[in-house]
């Protein structure tokens, strides 16, 4: 028994040794290096995670806060992980359009590796792989979207679908959400797959609740964590465990949907996306550096999905709720004030410079020039207003490669929207106007009226 009691000492003295050196090296890995951009103190071990993602402040009100006391250029340990925060438009702009070629990197963060494997579109790292993925993407958004004379049309005519079903409900109270996020998601859906799905696909509906729901867990502590401690993977609870179940389920639904898409496929005579992707694997199975497979067309088309979808709809929802808000401006040129307001993805997608091993976190709440905190109806824009403001990560090498197609359905569905009905809250009922926090800041649930104009 003594000899069996001094082995247990042993080994929980050993454990003890090895729980201390990983606890000073995290600690080391948390000083801020020589030369580092100045921060708030962040707790031992996990920094200024709970600051930034677990805490009542909203992160861009936390980082713009930051900014007052640190400058427009701040860090933050997210930790052990050093990351540097950019706040207004002409820091911003000097680091993604001015030194683009230094930026434009993604970090290999933990969640990047088991989500995309650094693959895909939107998380690759900028080499070969990107560019080659990033120019199909642009030439496909360009030949069988937005560069097509027809494809305005198009949208007219998805705004028709959408128009009709708002009628069935004949001013009774309903939630706008599920029918834009359908409705704005068939028009990348065209380009994509070459058609569009029905407002009645449940299938379909579903991958897109499960895509929503990963924006806001993207955003939340848990996953700040698991980037940060990526042994607590081998936990079985924890919104990361729950994100990477979403996407297991979306990947397998992806890859059913691009198999019906290429049933009819003919070589080099490509009809959509998926079309021309597989053209590209074709031509590139003898060449060794070729990053073209299956499993990247798979996390490229829900990535173009997602980044289709999620902001537009974000936008339309924020415009609804503003002028149900304010009922009296309905009908008046309000739209490019709105625009500036609508409450977008205050926080961005890493950047990283890899040089240096950090990563880039652009505040685009700040990028505003005059900042609106609060909607005034009555602050046009005339061509004499200079705007300072990045929408759709419209800046630098990774700008956003769908802007001039969210613009055409941002003004179609909402001009049609407010041509037809005039909407109002049911019983006068203000809803919490406070976003819910995600990679996106979404509005909470509500509830509108539409009335026949």
């Amino acid at each position: 028994e003594w000899i069996l009691w001094k082995y247990l000492v042993g080994i929980l003295f050993a454990l003890f040794l090895l729980l201390f050196a990983l606890g000073i090296r995290q600690l080391l890995k948390q000083r801020r290096p020589a030369g580092f951009p100045p921060g708030p103190r962040g707790l031992p071990f996990i920094g200024n995670i709970c600051s930034l993602a677990a805490s009542a402040e909203l992160p861009h009100v936390y980082m713009r806060k930051q900014s007052q006391v640190y400058g427009e250029i701040f860090s933050l340990d997210l930790g052990g992980i050093s990351a540097v925060v950019l706040n207004g438009y002409d820091v911003v702009k000097e680091c993604l359009v001015h030194q683009s070629e230094i930026f434009a990197d993604r970090p290999c963060l933990p969640l990047f590796m088991k989500m995309t494997k650094m693959g895909g579109l939107l998380n690759a790292r900028y080499g070969r792989g990107w560019v080659d993925h990033r120019r199909l993407a642009v030439n496909s958004f360009r030949y069988f979207g937005y560069g097509q004379k027809s494809f305005e049309s198009k949208i007219l005519e998805e705004t028709k679908f959408f128009i009709d079903v708002i009628e069935t409900y004949k001013g009774r109270p309903f939630d706008f959400k599920q029918l834009i996020t359908n409705a704005v998601s068939n028009i990348t859906n065209l380009i994509i797959f070459g058609e569009r799905f029905t407002y009645e696909d449940t299938d379909f509906q579903h991958m897109i609740e499960l895509f929503s729901e990963n924006v806001e867990l993207a955003a939340s502590a848990s996953v700040f964590l698991y980037n940060a401690f990526p042994w607590i993977g081998i936990l079985p609870f924890g919104k990361h465990q729950q994100l990477f179940r979403n996407a297991a389920v979306v990947y397998d639904f992806l890859s059913r949907l691009i198999e019906k898409a290429s049933i009819n496929r003919k070589p080099q005579s490509p009809q959509h996306f998926v079309d021309s992707y597989l053209d590209e694997m074709d031509q590139g199975k003898n060449d060794p550096l070729s990053t073209f497979s299956k499993e990247n067309l798979i996390f490229s088309v829900g990535e173009l999905i997602i980044a289709g979808t999620e902001t537009t709809t974000n936008v339309l929802r924020w415009a609804i709720l503003l002028m149900a808000l304010y009922p009296n401006i309905q009908g008046e040129d309000s739209f490019d004030d709105l625009r500036i307001y609508a409450k977008l993805a205050k926080m961005t997608i890493f950047h990283s410079n890899e040089e240096f091993s950090i990563l880039v976190l652009k505040n685009k709440k700040s990028t505003s020039r005059a900042e609106y905190h609060r909607f005034t109806p009555k602050n046009q824009l005339t061509k004499q207003t200079k705007t300072y403001y990045i929408c759709f990560s419209c800046l630098g090498r990774r700008h956003c490669l769908g802007e001039h197609l969210a613009r055409m359905e941002m003004f179609l569905f909402f001009t049609a929207l407010l041509q037809r009905f005039h909407l109002h809250f049911p019983y006068e009922v203000v809803p919490d106007l406070k976003p819910r926090l995600g990679m996106t800041l979404q509005p909470q649930p509500y509830l509108i009226c539409a009335k026949r104009r």
